[in-house]
């Protein structure tokens, strides 16, 4: 009985650091979304989110590889129960402002609300107390060896997923033709839209592209943040029904903007070079600026979302 009571502490650090790099490892998955989830709060901008999401991961990573080594016990032991300490409070502002949607804890694998999430970090709390009269593994280079892990982990992290402002290929051209899409906002079904005046944001994307919904919920936070209402933007959608529609919103979590299924797919496809999402930008029908879902610059949207008319 006494050599099971010494045994379980260790059991419950290597229960700990499995769920930490289970956690981080489907966070890098579905780095993405989570990159949005953090950036809704808009506690930072979005290229500082791309690297905090980042560093989160590869703290939950280092955290997790100490754990399962059973190197620096009390060290790595503080710094885990500090952490999941410090998303519980976050978590409890989270659920105390209203928010219900889901905190990506474990990425896209388990759907948990704060409220649940607060809950499981309780029991992870509670793991951790019975952990912590583990004993350190005695080792010479226990800090070199966490250390080496920690930089392997950054560069993992970095390489498996990189942050959309590090990757080279931005395109200022684009690939819009300015002829085609000038004869598409002339087109009846856009009569009561008023594309050609003031300030207009036309996203261009398909119901069950996955691309296409992460994007739409991008220029959504961002008109969330800086818009003045939401009358200047416009969903064009190359074909879908209704209930497509219907679950493109509900899963892209976008606003809904006012929206039309564009029929005329050859036009369409020449308009955008058949490249879903694209957004274009336009002052008094004139294409000022266009994106993609990777080449979002915050600093040019936002100033262009502040000044709509």
């Amino acid at each position: 009985m006494e050599r099971v009571k010494k045994v379980i502490p260790f059991i419950a650090k290597a229960v700990i650091g499995i769920l930490f790099i289970v956690s981080a490892i489907a966070k890098i998955i579905g780095m993405d979304k989570f990159e949005l989830y953090v950036y809704s709060y808009h506690f930072f901008s979005l290229n500082f989110t791309f690297i905090i999401a980042r560093l989160a991961i590869i703290a939950e990573l280092v955290l997790g590889i100490g754990l399962l080594s059973m190197l620096k016990h009390k060290p790595i032991w503080w710094a885990s129960t500090l952490m999941t300490a410090g998303y519980t409070i976050f978590l409890l502002y989270a659920a105390l402002i209203g928010r219900s949607d889901s905190c990506h804890c474990f990425g896209e694998l388990v759907d948990m609300n704060p409220w649940q999430s607060i809950g499981k970090n309780i029991v992870l709390l509670a793991i951790l107390a019975i952990a912590y009269p583990a004993k350190d593994v005695k080792w010479r280079f226990a800090w070199p060896t966490l250390i080496v892990a920690a930089l392997a982990s950054g560069i993992a992290v970095f390489c498996i997923s990189p942050p959309d402002n590090f990757t080279p290929g931005y395109n200022r051209e684009g690939n819009i033709n300015t002829e085609i899409l000038d004869n598409i906002i002339q087109d009846s079904v856009f009569n009561d839209y008023a594309l050609t005046k003031g300030k207009q944001t036309l996203c261009f994307f398909t119901p069950k592209c996955e691309f296409c919904q992460m994007a739409a919920k991008k220029i959504s936070l961002m008109h969330d943040f800086y818009g003045n209402g939401d009358e200047n933007i416009t969903y064009i959608f190359l074909m879908g029904s209704e209930e497509s529609i219907d679950n493109f919103f509900n899963k892209s979590e976008s606003n809904r903007y006012r929206h039309v299924v564009y029929t005329d797919v050859p036009k369409l496809l020449a308009c955008v070079d058949g490249d879903f999402p694209t957004i274009a930008f336009l002052e008094d029908g004139k294409l000022v600026y266009q994106t993609g879902l990777r080449d979002m610059r915050e600093d040019e949207i936002a100033e262009f979302f502040k000044n709509e008319e």
